[in-house]
């Protein structure tokens, strides 16, 4: 297979993690016989400090002329002051928009062997294997803003098709998997979440019957997750709904460095992945970042866009075999083991492919 990949380091960490997901795919192509090209172009702060825009034009042609685009993380101190016209963060909610992608997946499967990892107790997290379907182009984030000295509102609005399309994606997934599909709201409150929860129900009945469908508010959701994690299996929601219960399973799985990400729209091509981690200016450059949350976006890459089920699995088993052998970066490795750093565990995903 041929194919062309976007490559988007972004800011902070996303070089260095990026890096170590192309050494990954490049191993992957080189073992199975495909010819993977990649191209790269900026995002977010690296964009604005070259081009003023956080997404600029040539970016954006270069995502729709790939298959499928592979991104590090945006954003950091020097671009984060309120009141700056640009930000890093337009980048990638400008991106979204314009390659139609509406359905956020993030997998949550915490390893046996970094279990310790995790706040959460060990037992609660055995057999845990989440799949969060976040909505990605509706809701407060997309919604009408506006801001004075005295006041500001965010309009959160949604749409039956809005709705039904991210929906249809979460229950077919759930199809595939073990037939439970949880849809989380705030119907008690929010118009929009008792349009969610209708249009749920109508959907369910109509075209998932096979599947046991349950509606729950995102507070009880949210308490739920870490008292009994392995109740859920797959989980639909709204886009800030989504964003908040994902970083908070990501507890589950011991760091934000171990969890993927797929941003897909209705069909293959141009589907982004990600890791759902942030740029850690913090530790940009020192070559400690965790990067198996960005080789793990690209298994999905290879997976979703791809269509390369047997290579996707190939690169999965290459990471968990990493993890087994203790090559742990310090974001999950135990006090007295000394952390693998970034290329180390690249290294580690080699080997192992």
């Amino acid at each position: 297979m041929q194919a062309l990949i976007a490559l988007l380091p972004g800011d902070g960490i996303g070089n260095e993690v990026t890096h170590e997901a192309r050494r990954a795919l490049e191993a992957v192509a080189a073992r199975f016989g495909h010819d993977l090209r990649f191209e790269t172009a900026l995002l977010g702060g690296a964009a604005i400090d070259a081009a003023g825009v956080p997404l600029p034009e040539e970016t954006l042609a270069t995502c729709r002329r790939a298959d499928a685009v592979l991104m590090g993380a945006v954003g950091g101190p020097k671009w984060s002051d309120p009141n700056a016209p640009v930000r890093p963060e337009q980048g990638l909610l400008q991106l979204r928009k314009a390659l139609g992608l509406f359905a956020n997946l993030r997998p949550v499967a915490p390893h046996p062997a970094v279990l310790g990892a995790s706040p959460i107790k060990a037992e609660l997290l055995r057999g845990v294997d989440i799949m969060v379907v976040r909505e990605l182009t509706g809701g407060i984030y997309f919604g009408e803003k506006q801001r004075s000295a005295t006041e500001a509102h965010d309009v959160c609005r949604y749409t039956v098709a809005e709705i039904e399309r991210v929906v249809r994606v979460a229950a077919r997934l759930a199809r595939a998997r073990r037939r439970k599909l949880t849809s989380i709201d705030k119907a008690n409150v929010l118009e929009t979440s008792r349009l969610w929860r209708l249009v749920v129900d109508r959907l369910a009945a109509a075209e998932f019957p096979d599947l046991a469908v349950e509606h729950m508010l995102v507070d009880a959701a949210a308490m739920h997750l870490l008292r009994k994690p392995r109740d859920f299996d797959v989980i639909v929601t709204e886009n800030m709904f989504g964003d908040i219960l994902t970083d908070e399973a990501s507890m589950l799985a011991g760091s934000l460095g171990m969890l993927p990400s797929a941003s897909l729209g209705e069909g293959p091509r141009g589907a982004l992945y990600e890791p759902i981690h942030g740029s850690a200016p913090d530790i940009a450059g020192r070559g400690v970042a965790n990067p198996y949350a960005t080789i793990l976006s690209a298994a999905m890459l290879l997976r979703h866009s791809l269509a390369l089920e047997t290579e996707a699995r190939a690169l999965e088993a290459a990471v968990s075999a990493a993890v087994e052998r203790g090559v742990l970066p310090a974001d999950i490795a135990p006090a007295g083991v000394a952390p693998a750093g970034t290329r180390a565990a690249g290294d580690a995903v080699i080997a192992a492919i």
